[in-house]
Order: structure tokens, then sequence, then C-alpha cells
């Protein structure tokens, strides 16, 4: 059987020793090469073609965010986040680097884990990331030569979707993908989209703290996490994310945190964000499923779209992982299956009646 190739990026000679140690006693992985720096790791990539790419984000040289970008746009790989969480500038370029394609994030090991748990974690990630097709990303090629993104061939805009006079809230699920997508979602809604937007993103609990904040600055809503009690109609116009590790839940038009136990080994879960949105909303929601892997909130948009809501599943060719959306398709959950450039007008034309009425 063919093994999984990987080029190992990281700076610190005895994390990189302890990394390919780890890869090279698995018999279905290949250590194919070894970077200490982001531009080393470019030129590596570029000559070995491996099938994953460990990356670390505090490099010399070359960072491993402007590695990644480079990466994604012109030899696109899947790529691992593997990088510490301990200061928040490191958590922002983790994010942007997600938001530039790569996969996934993993954080380094402490020390302190029980004996092989971080290192039987880190070999079933590069398995899981090397099954994921990645796709060209025109971000890195822009700089400067001042060279402009190819334009995106565009197809013909979705059928007009029916206003829902009634709606009150949007929810959003996601998972592998999720942030980039999020970034792509929020900048399709303006300023005059007053709906309250509650999300459950996807995300090691050791990268979360700041994700909330990161998407604040880098779009024009307001984002932050949930508070125990906050009502739900004091949201408008806002984005609240489930807190990492409790699930958020909306009950008497409340937010609620919970330690229930986790859903799909999810926690904070979609389903239950979901179908405590269609018990208290019924056809005032709309909601919608973003990629990922899994099948969390597949079960959860189906219960929404029963009680009447809005609902809409991401497309295979725009997801980075057709997990999530797809099991929702195939429940029949998704009134939408849309490409992701299309949800946020579509969530718009949703929600309008409603804005008009109370502009």
């Amino acid at each position: 059987m063919t093994r999984i190739r990987v080029l190992v990026v990281e700076d610190s000679r005895t994390v990189r020793a302890h990394l390919c140690q780890v890869l090279g006693a698995d018999a279905d992985l290949e250590v194919v090469g070894e970077a200490e720096d982001g531009r080393r790791a470019i030129e590596l990539c570029q000559k070995l073609r491996p099938d994953v790419v460990t990356m670390d984000m505090m490099l010399p040289v070359m960072t491993g965010l402007s590695a990644t970008e480079y990466i994604m746009a012109h030899c696109p790989t899947p790529i691992l986040v593997v990088s510490a969480s301990t200061n928040r500038g490191e958590l922002f370029r983790t994010y942007e680097a997600l938001a530039a394609g790569a996969v996934d994030v993993l954080e380094k090991p402490r020390g302190d884990e029980p004996d092989g748990s971080w290192e039987r974690n880190f070999v079933a990630t590069i398995k899981l990331v090397a099954r994921i097709r990645v796709i060209t990303h025109p971000r890195g090629r822009l700089g400067a030569m001042g060279m402009a993104a190819p334009a995106a061939p565009r197809l013909p805009p979705p059928a007009p979707v029916r206003p829902h006079p009634g709606c009150q809230v949007v929810a959003i699920g996601a998972s592998t993908g999720g942030p980039a997508a999020l970034v792509v979602l929020l900048r399709a809604l303006p300023a005059a989209f007053k709906l309250p937007v509650l999300v459950v993103q996807h995300i090691a609990e050791a990268f979360a703290a700041s994700l909330a904040e990161w998407l604040d600055g880098v779009t024009a809503r307001r984002v932050f996490y949930a508070r125990e009690g906050d009502p739900v109609s004091s949201m408008a116009g806002r984005l609240v994310m489930a807190p990492p590790g409790r699930h958020m839940v909306v009950r008497d038009r409340r937010l609620h945190l919970t330690d229930g136990p986790e859903r799909h080994s999810c926690k904070p879960s979609v389903d239950v964000l979901f179908e405590s949105v269609a018990g208290e909303y019924g056809a005032g929601a709309a909601a919608c499923l973003l990629t990922g892997m899994g099948r969390d909130g597949a079960a959860g948009l189906l219960a929404i779209r029963r009680a009447g809501g809005f609902t809409v599943a991401q497309d295979e060719e725009s997801s980075v992982v057709y997990g999530m959306p797809r099991e929702a398709a195939l429940l029949g959950a998704a009134d939408r299956v849309l490409g992701l450039d299309d949800i946020g007008p579509v969530l718009l034309s949703v929600g309008l009646s409603d804005q008009e009425r109370g502009a």
C-alpha cells in the first residue's frame, strides 16, 4: 500500500525530531522532508509534492502563514497547522492560515498529556487531512508585483428565495474549513442585515479562545462569545458564537450554555443548537450548514426544515470537506444546496421583509 508522504515544517530541532519520530513509527506514513523555515518549506513542497504538510506558524526567514499562503496559491497541498496557542498573535496567524486554505489545526504537545495520547491524535489527524481535496487559493498571488487575483468564473445566481416574513434568527454550523467560510459568508451580509446570527464552529479548544475576536476584526460584523441568559433579541445585527467546551441552546428566547454530553464527539454541537432553534422559533428560523467533517448538524438542520424554517447546505464544490453538508443533503434537510458565494445573498433575501418593516 502506498504510504502517506509528509513534509514536516518546524524550526525547533527538538520538536521537529519528535514529530518525525512519531510519523516514522507508523507503517502508513513516510516523512519525505524536513524544513526549518517557511522559505525552505515552499522549496521542498514544490520539489517533493508531499501528500500532507505539517506547518508551524512562528518560523524564521518566512512565517508559517506566508508559506501557507504561497503553497495554497501555487502548489495546493493539505496543510495541518501544528502550533502553540499561548499568545494572541500566534492564534491570529493560525486563523489567517486557516482562512488561506490550511485544513486543520493541532496544538503542539505540551508534555503533560497522557502517555501516547497526543501522538495517536497527531497520526490520526494526518491520515484524515491526507484524504481532503484542496483547491488553489489566489490570495497568495497578491503582493509586491501588484498582481490581481484571477476572477473566479461565476455561475448564474440561484433562483430568488421567497422572503420569510417571520424570520427572527439565523443559525450556522461549521467545522473543517469553517473559519474561511464564515469570513466569506459574513462579508456578504451588509450592515443592514439585522437578524441575530448564532454560530457553532468546531475547532480545537486550545485555539478557540480568540476566534470571535479575530472574526470581529476581519469582518464588518460584531462577533463575540455567548453569555448565559442573554436575550437573543438583544443580538440584532451581531454574530454570537458558542464558547469552547459548552453547548449553546436557545430557551425562552434567551441563550443558555450547558455542560451536556458531547454529540457526535462535538462540544459545542451544531445539532444541539439547531434543535433548540427549531423548537423555539420554528418557521421564524433560517439555518445553514457549512463545510465540515462528520455529520453534526444534519439532523438539526432537518428539524429546522420540518418546523417550517428555511435551510441551506453548502455544496460539494465549495466545501473543504463535504461531510456535514453532504449528510444534510442526503437527509433532505436543505431547502437549498448552494455554493459558498451564494449563501450570504440568499440569507439576506430571506430576511429582507423583516428588515424593511423595521427600517
